[in-house]
């Protein structure tokens, strides 16, 4: 059972990862656009290692955040507008310049991925239940995959809207399990709901998958 736990956790947090790297595949490319190709191929190379270093040191900082009571709580209603967003697939290229230098194309790289990695941190460490383990094999795996693949997984995405709606409703799962496995809200509601753990989670889930039909709709 530990192991399926385990695997379990691995997995939603590379599928976490992949969901949510559109917008930062996005900031690579714009920010190294104009560089000569060689370039072009360095700045994302140690951009995107930066960018790795950063998010590791802000997922370790989180996870040991989310252990104070009532902040994974919080930190699992801010997940649920970025779940949201995600459904809304809202264009964030306007936002992120183009850098005719090597170092300003990393810089930009770095900072940005910091800023809109908020919500990847919060997700992963919501999802890794404080197992520094599972956040490490998560960004290794995934973080390949982002940077060589992100053109296809947008495609993808693109190509087959299905997957949105998938990549949003584990997200929206995870920020109800943040809820829940918070030590004062959490058992606030098992006495409430009588344990039943899995209820937050589905009506979170519901809730935003129910929400970004209708605004699909409108």
């Amino acid at each position: 059972m530990p192991e399926t736990n385990f695997l379990t956790g691995l997995l939603t947090i590379v599928v976490l990862d992949l969901v949510l790297a559109g917008d930062n595949a996005v900031v690579i490319a714009l920010a190294s656009r104009n560089l000569p190709v060689e370039l072009r191929k360095k700045a994302i190379y140690w951009g995107t290692f930066g960018a790795i270093a950063i998010r590791a040191a802000m997922t370790l900082i989180a996870v040991w955040l989310l252990q104070i009571p009532y902040l994974q709580a919080i930190g699992g209603l801010l997940l649920i507008p970025v779940a949201l967003k995600l459904l809304s697939q809202e264009d964030s290229e306007e936002n992120v310049n183009s850098c005719d230098n090597f170092w300003g194309a990393i810089k930009t790289i770095i900072i940005a991925d910091a800023i809109m990695g908020v919500d990847n941190v919060l997700a992963i460490a919501g999802a890794s239940h404080g197992n520094m383990t599972l956040v490490i094999l998560g960004l290794l795996i995934s973080v390949p995959i982002v940077v060589w693949g992100s053109k296809f997984i947008s495609d993808m995405m693109v190509k087959y809207p299905t997957l949105i709606y998938a990549g949003a409703a584990i997200l929206a799962w995870t920020a109800g399990g943040m809820i829940m496995n918070d030590r004062i809200v959490g058992t606030y509601l098992r006495d409430i709901y009588l344990a039943t753990s899995w209820l937050v989670p589905l009506a979170v889930t519901v809730f935003v998958l129910a929400v970004g039909r209708r605004r699909a709709k409108a």
